[in-house]
């Protein structure tokens, strides 16, 4: 099944806040400059690249030189607009030194939803794609609310990332995150805990094993992890959940080593088709 991601073409790549930001809140320049590197020499490669990206508000948090979220939802916007703006800064240096051209993309989930907007946000991405250039998205953390019937949000960038990846029928989403994988329970307090490779379909046995929303396994959570799992797996994509504390791992999962934990259908499956 890892064989066929070696053919993958137009590839997403996630990263969490964990990946871009230390436990201490500085910001990761290593991590950063090796994923530029990585996805600038993948594009070298004639491989497409979208890069869906967290990080705004702990890097708005040490831009500030602020030890903790603030409390109200306007603080919290105000520290992403700052974040936003410096960790796109610190991409375009990073990517710029590779001689790789990025774009930014902010979304919000009725842009989605409305036909419309989901068209022109498509074609933008598509016209980038031709152009050579890697998008970087992110939610737009100031204006994205839940509000009754004004729904913005889209919970979090791992729905996002797969949201993405089916849209613009991506061969293969690549999700780095603060765990090595998929695991039976927490590897942080049960040694015993066993890695899955592979994962063929998202259950209730596999949900109540994440531990539900809001789970002990790092900052986006496992059970969300699941949920963007499934959404890839509905659409006959693929997925690899791995450890992004070194982003050049991506070159060895597209050579088809066995790192992390890949979500696919049993059946070959092609891109992530509506």
């Amino acid at each position: 099944m890892r064989k066929q991601l070696k053919e993958a073409k137009r590839i997403v790549i996630k990263v969490g806040t964990s990946t871009l930001i230390y436990p201490n809140g500085n910001i990761n320049l290593s991590a950063i400059d090796q994923l530029a590197f990585t996805l600038s020499d993948l594009r070298n490669q004639d491989k497409e690249i979208i890069l869906v990206s967290s990080g705004a508000i702990g890097v708005g948090l040490n831009k500030l030189t602020m030890d903790k979220r603030p409390p109200t939802i306007p603080e919290q916007q105000a520290v992403a607009a700052v974040g936003q703006a410096e960790l796109m800064n610190i991409y375009n240096q990073r990517f710029l030194t590779y001689s790789q051209q990025i774009a930014q993309l902010l979304l919000t989930r009725d842009v989605i939803e409305y036909p419309e907007s989901r068209k022109n946000v498509t074609n933008t991405i598509e016209q980038l794609l031709q152009m050579g250039i890697i998008p970087v998205i992110n939610e737009n953390d100031t204006v994205a609310i839940d509000e009754l019937d004004h729904l913005t949000k889209f919970g979090d960038n791992d729905q996002l990332s797969a949201i993405v990846a089916q849209l613009i029928q991506a061969d293969a989403l690549i999700m780095l995150s603060d765990i090595d994988g998929f695991f039976s329970d927490n590897p942080n307090t049960n040694k015993d805990a066993t890695l899955f490779s592979e994962i063929n379909e998202i259950n209730e046995e596999l949900l109540q094993l994440a531990g539900g929303k809001g789970s002990r396994f790092g900052t986006g959570g496992m059970y969300s992890k699941l949920k963007a799992a499934e959404r890839v797996l509905e659409h006959n994509g693929a997925m690899i959940l791995a450890n992004g504390q070194q982003p050049k791992i991506i070159f060895d999962i597209l050579a088809g080593e066995k790192i992390g934990t890949l979500f696919i259908q049993l059946k070959k499956g092609g891109t992530l088709h509506d």
